[in-house]
């Protein structure tokens, strides 16, 4: 009875959440929250994550990765160019990126050791962007709270057995599994998908696509052939990608070539 009416409950909230398409015209359930509360929640972590690592003195590194954060954005629809973007440079050797709601790009210094060059890096940046940009995040959290209300049913029919300790604990619980879905990486459907809006970003900016595929190379090569780093834990399988992006490359190198002749040349590195 439980299980029933917890299915039942989390349905009853998905079924207020909004269908829409995403920018490579997958269909998707979001709306768990408002855009608003979205983004208040990226800029909390982002807070969150700068009180907790320490930010790279290097003002050149912040300067580099800010320019092509900037050249990336500006890609982007109005709408989303308007938001506040910020980017920092944490010391962590854990080659890494993310990217949250509210315009918030943090990278590793461990990455710019494996992106050799402004391009290679503008598609860990652009691939970051174009989950805020798919609105993953939304997508996940709106996953997570057909869970969630799930779980508040069992926790009130706990409540009314077992007394509001026993509420209060499942209630928290959800809590807890809300924020780590949010900060957690995407499934590989969407790890996938932003590889396919990143590199379509970068291209426009004028960033060639083709580093895309020498930045995968030197991902797995930074692995040592042990287990990969990190950004590489829940992507597809390495070699399949390479061969994924070394084929959109192709298509999009006419895309870049127009972006350079059209001015669009970035100097960040």
């Amino acid at each position: 009875m439980k299980t029933s009416i917890a299915a039942l409950a989390a349905a009853v909230l998905l079924a207020g959440c909004a269908t829409t398409t995403s920018p490579t015209g997958r269909t998707q359930i979001v709306g768990g929250v408002s855009q608003a509360q979205l983004n208040q929640m990226g800029e909390q972590a982002f807070a969150e994550t700068k009180s907790k690592m320490r930010a790279s003195t290097d003002a050149r590194q912040q300067a580099y990765v800010r320019c092509i954060v900037t050249d990336i954005v500006r890609e982007l629809p109005a709408n989303w160019q308007q938001l506040n973007w910020e980017s920092v440079v944490f010391v962590d050797e854990n080659p890494n990126a993310f990217a949250l709601p509210g315009g918030k790009v943090g990278v590793h210094t461990g990455i710019l050791k494996v992106a050799q060059n402004q391009d290679q890096l503008a598609a860990v940046i652009a691939h970051e962007i174009g989950h805020v940009y798919a609105n993953h995040h939304d997508e996940r959290i709106t996953r997570q709270m057909g869970a969630q209300g799930a779980l508040g049913v069992a926790g009130a029919l706990l409540g009314s057995r077992y007394g509001e300790g026993a509420q209060q604990s499942a209630n928290q619980l959800g809590g807890a599994a809300l924020q780590a879905t949010f900060l957690l990486p995407g499934t590989r459907t969407q790890e996938t998908e932003a590889d396919v809006v990143g590199q379509d970003l970068m291209a426009k900016a004028g960033f060639d696509p083709r580093a895309a595929v020498g930045l995968w190379q030197n991902m797995i090569a930074a692995s040592g052939g042990n287990r990969p780093p990190q950004w590489l834990s829940t992507h597809p399988n390495p070699e399949n990608r390479i061969s994924e992006l070394q084929t959109r490359a192709a298509s999009l190198v006419p895309v870049f070539e127009q972006a350079q002749a059209a001015g669009k040349r970035p100097r960040c590195g």
